[in-house]
């Protein structure tokens, strides 16, 4: 590896380096109105919104009575609403045929040559507004698919409707304005100057008390929700560089991320979207450094954090006892997998070090001090080793038995629990608990110690993906690897294994969860004339929240180029293919006879894809790795070649790092933080040249 200019020190780092001289430039933040996406009619992409609490939107721009099984209004995991369509006139507007489809972050507008349509939610409510302008129509309309409805009411103000999966409630709809109507089964018309139709949900009183609110208040509680968007691009994460779509993409990003922040059951993330619309533990602490830290959103996180922690199982009767959830929805809470509790722990210690508010951690240290005992007492071994199930790693799959097993003692658990173990200690130290801290740290200790010898064929690079109960090791080439380099001396080695899994397992279109030679292998995550879809699950199906390890890795051995390839093919799926500004869950690893790229799959935004491509572009990149419980801010950026200007402004604590940079030049600061920063800047021509190439579908270099 290359040696770095390491400079200490504001001061040091102005006085010492020429390079850091270039001028402060004012940030010019982009706004939701720019980050606006024409659709036409031939992508007809998908899009959803939120409204921040427990309800989404899933709809395709320009399709009619979309027939997707979650499509539609969907609130606390319960589906009320498949879908409606507008009628002028008497006439149809068919969503094919509009002349402009726009989707920005906060609602989607179509326009007709007879009509304007503007749908957006409504934050903390549940309530939608579809506007409508039709200036020279007499008459608007709205009709609702009858697929989720039982029963429908008419009245004389409204049109009720009463979703099957939750009879005791209903969906009031009603013009915006006050206005005559009638009513014909499931379609509500009125007069045009009604300006459109809000659709409540709820009680009959719940729902009036929405509508009166957003009769007297509407303009202000749409300026509330755009406010808030932009504030999160103006104040936590402006951006401008040289690249106008790696701007909007890490625009796009924050904000799709940012929507799956709810507080369905207190605060948490949702795994994704359509189905996983719920807060599964590994999920949310996986995303929680790319959704919440990167983006200044400190207090998101201590919230989820907190009221995570109150999930934790305290039966002392219990075998999963001090785990956190892996699985919380509003019909019960579930415990079965052991990567969630140390995620939590380390991402406790995490947050810490961005904001070095050590008040917060004497809410949740009993949590971490019962998560570490538990497991102590009831999972681990004679080497010190973390045990668990074979469906109990993010390889969770179950089809009739598990479809990738990795029990008993997976290489990424025993990398968690010795993070788990570490982050604790450190955290018990802050609270004066020594005794703790130093009996941490032995078994800490413990299992690096023998994690190398056990785990590390050197001959054949490779790090076993786990050890089998019989402590035989198991050889399936997988990504769960890269996880473990910090149980690892050997720097030599930890590169090598980098290379080699980045030309086995990194197609352009992301990492794959097995090498495609093993007989195990599915190439395509959906092959039902030869295979169940959960069969391939784990075992060849792409993920994309694993890009953010493989990108760390590479940059790290300052293969920036490579790295930057796989980042700029993730910027374009959010901006120009699927679900608009989101990253999907899955892709096939190989692409489908004829194609050049592999299809997506699974979720159309998945939280942790979106939180591990902005994770990697603020702590890997830009190389930001804040540490204010020690007083130290350290920056290492790893810049490709192709971004020649950048200004950038990162929230940390309760101030800013201001990052500067033009033709090779670098200003970077730190503004209302107590800390010294250090700088360590690549020397000229650090960065590779050389590319090295993805794995290709039938193994031939690319």
């Amino acid at each position: 590896m290359k040696k770095s200019l390491i400079i200490i020190g504001i001061l040091a780092s102005l006085a010492s380096c020429a390079s850091v001289t270039t001028e402060n430039k004012a940030i010019q933040p982009m706004t939701i109105d720019d980050l606006a996406i024409q659709v036409s009619k031939v992508e007809n992409r998908e899009f959803s919104f939120t409204n921040k609490r427990s309800a989404y939107w899933y709809g395709r721009t320009h399709q009619d009575h979309f027939g997707e099984y979650f499509a539609g209004w969907n609130i606390s995991t319960r589906r009320v609403l498949s879908d409606y369509s507008l009628l002028i006139d008497g006439q149809p507007l068919l969503r094919a045929e509009a002349e402009n489809t726009t989707v920005a972050p906060d609602g989607i507008i179509r326009q007709w040559p007879q009509a304007r349509e503007q749908m957006s939610m409504i934050d903390n409510d549940d309530l939608i507004l579809i506007a409508v302008e039709a200036p020279q129509a007499k008459s608007i309309s709205i009709s609702f698919d009858k697929k989720l409805i039982g029963k429908v009411k008419g009245k004389k103000e409204s049109l009720c409707l009463f979703p099957e999966q939750t009879p005791e409630l209903m969906i009031k709809a009603v013009p915006i304005n006050p206005a005559d109507i009638q009513t014909d089964d499931t379609t509500l018309t009125t007069l045009a100057q009604a300006g459109g139709f809000l659709l409540a949900y709820g009680t009959e009183s719940h729902c009036d008390s929405l509508i009166s609110m957003y009769r007297v208040q509407g303009d202000g509680l749409l300026e509330a929700r755009r406010q808030r968007m932009n504030t999160l691009l103006s104040e936590n994460v402006p951006i401008n560089s040289n690249l106008p779509e790696l701007d909007k993409a890490i625009a796009w990003l924050t904000l799709t991320t940012d929507q799956l922040i709810t507080c369905q059951q207190g605060k948490g993330i949702y795994a994704g979207l359509p189905w996983f619309n719920t807060y599964w533990g590994r999920d949310i602490f996986i995303s929680l450094p790319g959704a919440t830290l990167v983006t200044g959103q400190f207090g998101e996180a201590e919230e989820i954090l907190r009221d995570f922690g109150r999930l934790q199982d305290r039966r002392e009767d219990s075998p999963t006892m001090g785990r956190v959830p892996n699985l919380a929805t509003p019909d019960g809470v579930w415990y079965n997998t052991t990567d969630g509790t140390p995620r939590y722990v380390m991402e406790t210690e995490e947050l810490l070090r961005y904001t070095g508010d050590k008040q917060f951690l004497e809410d949740v240290y009993p949590t971490i001090v019962m998560s570490i005992e538990q497991s102590i007492a009831r999972s681990t071994d004679e080497k010190g080793y973390l045990l668990h199930a074979d469906a109990d790693t993010w390889m969770d799959v179950k089809h009739e038995v598990p479809a990738s097993p990795r029990g008993d003692r997976a290489n990424d658990i025993q990398w968690l629990w010795f993070r788990q173990l570490m982050a604790g200690a450190g955290l018990a130290r802050l609270m004066n608990d020594n005794a703790n801290a130093e009996k941490w740290e032995q078994k800490a200790r413990q299992l690096a110690n023998n994690f190398e010898r056990d785990y590390c064929d050197k001959a054949d690079t490779l790090i076993y993906d786990h050890l089998n109960s019989d402590g035989t090791p198991d050889k399936q080439y997988r990504p769960n690897q890269l996880f473990c380099f910090e149980l690892i001396s050997d720097e030599e080695f930890k590169k090598t294994v980098t290379l080699k899994a980045w030309q086995n397992l990194a197609y352009p279109w992301g990492v794959a969860s097995l090498e495609q030679h093993d007989d195990q292998f599915h190439p395509y995550h959906h092959w039902d004339e030869k295979y169940h879809f959960d069969d391939a699950y784990h075992n060849g199906t792409v993920w994309l929240w694993l890009n953010g390890i493989f990108m760390q890795r590479m940059i790290e051995f300052e293969e920036v180029e490579t790295a930057w390839q796989l980042f700029c093919n993730m910027n374009r799926q959010a901006l120009k293919e699927g679900a608009i500004g989101s990253l999907s869950e899955c892709a096939d690893a190989h692409p489908h006879p004829g194609n050049q790229w592999a299809d997506r799959s699974g979720t159309f935004l998945q939280a942790w894809s979106n939180a591990e491509q902005l994770r990697v572009w603020y702590q890997c990149f830009l190389g930001i790795q804040p540490d204010l419980l020690n007083g130290v801010v350290t920056v290492k950026p790893m810049l490709p070649k192709e971004i020649s200007r950048l200004n950038q402004r990162v929230k940390l604590g309760k101030g800013y790092l201001v990052f500067n940079y033009s033709d090779g030049k670098f200003d970077i600061r730190l503004d209302g933080i107590d800390a010294k920063l250090q700088l360590i800047l690549p020397k000229e021509g650090a960065s590779t040249s050389t590319v090295i190439p993805f794995c290709n579908p039938d193994n031939t270099i690319i």
